[in-house]
């Protein structure tokens, strides 16, 4: 590392610190399962909201979103309206009933809905591949980060972003998290916003011409492309994206598990308008850094960097290196509290698997010991792929992670709390074949970008690409064509929970 690169390690140094010392700060405060998994759903709107912001806002929206407007053209802004508008469907759809249901994760849900320990069992694999899924970019978005700021090999980034999560994270859980995560949020908020304004004034200084007209960085003639090549290729791709981050963000664990904290279902609605706003302010700047890049001659080939490139490409010297150490810590923040979000969420799951396998074995595992156990798993697995993987694209995974979320997930919330004919074995029908389908997208993307040629060309790759716009309706339909065939196995207190979950706690407390 030289000296120019002082200013983004010291960056890094402070965020990592403060993490660590707010989640060790915890450890007094997180005493039970309840303080570990969900804050004792004491957690109020304003800060939820900010927390949810701050894990959702990751590599892909920090570095992603820039370098894939930057090389693809303005369409490429789908993928942040997408991920805005999945709060939207969230709110409408689920929020509420899924915070009244009592549930700490996605698979109590699933079990207290259904009565199955199949389908609970169905749920916790995938809340951790989903989990493990999401967190490979986090990781390697780090990689990338600490690589262009400080000069420093590709694993620094992920080791550093994994021992941090650990201590913070398994230390005191949500409830110390949540405090890092709110505080993350702005930190992302400004390390964007402060640049993006100094740059903004050199651009105008220098009076270049804007991106549009200037030629494309992927080779054509315009700024504004498919995401696949022109044609019925490119139009599904893009319907097809639209459908996985619509749909997927009520799938994901770590942001289905907030919900989880906020003390009743009001305080769920209002936390999804609030972080509806947050999103929205945030993802008016990455395409900004593309339009600049553009104007500067950034190069594609560093595309995942180019937030971080800018600074220092557009003002030379001292400026462009605080400028840069600012973003930097805004990407590290970025990278440790998606991670930490994912970790609570994985780890959550699987410390009531590990709990339940110690009683069965006439042992007794402390939630304290379990959570801390789970946390190991839940950072180990996708760090030790990010090592071996280094090279897949960021924003590529995470949609990859949205499509699964949205082929299983989503219609086993939906058809869950607004149709009383789901049935256990439906629903683990629609999960299988929901999961299979965009599991095989995975497959074939990690194959892909490992290999020197091309697996699949033409709309075989097309469909494995964005499988959203077939798995998503093959998940609804096998679910509710199966339990329309097993309406027999219907949980017999069905519309008593569908009751509770769809009643105000206003209503509950005046009746009461």
């Amino acid at each position: 590392m030289n000296l120019e690169s002082l200013p983004g390690a010291v960056a890094v140094v402070l965020v990592a610190v403060a993490t660590v010392v707010i989640g060790t700060w915890g450890l007094r405060l997180s005493r039970t399962t309840s303080d570990f998994l969900v804050a004792s759903r004491t957690v109020g709107p304003a800060m939820n909201a900010s927390a949810i912001a701050g894990e959702y806002l990751s590599a892909a929206s920090f570095l992603g979103v820039a370098g894939l407007v930057l090389t693809f053209g303005a369409d490429m802004a789908w993928y942040p309206i997408g991920w805005t508008a999945g709060y939207l469907v969230l709110l409408v759809l689920v929020a509420a009933p899924l915070r009244r249901s009592g549930a700490y994760t996605l698979p109590d849900f699933a079990e207290a809905r259904l009565g199955s320990r199949g389908a609970r069992s169905a749920c916790s694999l995938l809340v951790v591949a989903i989990g493990w899924l999401y967190l490979l970019p986090q990781f390697q978005g780090a990689g990338i980060t600490l690589a262009a700021a400080l000069d420093a090999p590709r694993w620094v980034g992920p080791v550093t972003v994994g021992a941090v999560v650990l201590v913070s994270v398994g230390t005191g859980g949500m409830r110390s998290i949540t405090l890092v995560q709110a505080v993350q949020y702005w930190l992302k908020l400004t390390a964007l916003l402060v640049p993006v304004s100094v740059l903004l004034v050199v651009w105008l200084g220098d009076g270049s011409p804007g991106p549009v007209g200037g030629g494309d960085a992927a080779g054509g003639g315009s700024w504004s492309l498919p995401l696949a090549e022109g044609g019925g290729q490119g139009l599904y791709s893009t319907y097809s994206l639209i459908v996985a981050t619509f749909l997927g963000t009520m799938g994901l664990p770590h942001v289905v598990v907030r919900f989880y904290t906020n003390p009743d279902g009001r305080a769920a609605r209002r936390t999804t308008l609030v972080v509806l706003g947050l999103l929205g302010a945030f993802y008016v700047l990455p395409p900004v850094y593309a339009a600049l890049g553009r104007v500067y001659g950034a190069a594609p080939a560093r595309a995942d960097s180019l937030v971080l490139d800018l600074p220092r490409l557009m003002v030379p010297g001292l400026g462009g290196e605080l400028l840069t150490g600012l973003v930097t810590a805004g990407a590290y923040a970025a990278f440790l509290s998606t991670s930490s979000g994912l970790t609570v969420a994985v780890a959550g799951v699987l410390t009531q698997d590990l709990t339940a396998r110690a009683r069965l074995g006439g042992l007794r595992l402390p939630d304290a010991a379990a959570f801390r156990l789970a946390v190991v798993v839940a950072v180990a697995v996708p760090l030790a792929t990010a090592l071996a993987l280094p090279d897949l694209g960021v924003a590529r995974a995470v949609g990859l992670a949205f499509a699964v979320a949205a082929s299983t997930f989503c219609p086993l919330l939906v058809l869950g709390i607004w149709w009383p004919g789901l049935t256990a074995p439906g629903a683990v029908a629609g999960l299988v074949t929901g999961g299979l389908g965009s599991a095989a997208a995975v497959a074939w993307t990690l194959v892909d970008g490992t290999s020197p040629g091309p697996v699949a060309t033409g709309w075989t790759a097309t469909l494995l690409g964005q499988p959203a716009a077939w798995s998503v309706p093959l998940s609804f339909a096998t679910m509710v064509l199966l339990s329309l065939a097993t309406r027999s196995r219907r949980p017999a207190h069905t519309r008593r929970f569908l009751v509770r979950l769809h009643t105000p706690e206003a209503l509950e407390v005046d009746r009461g």
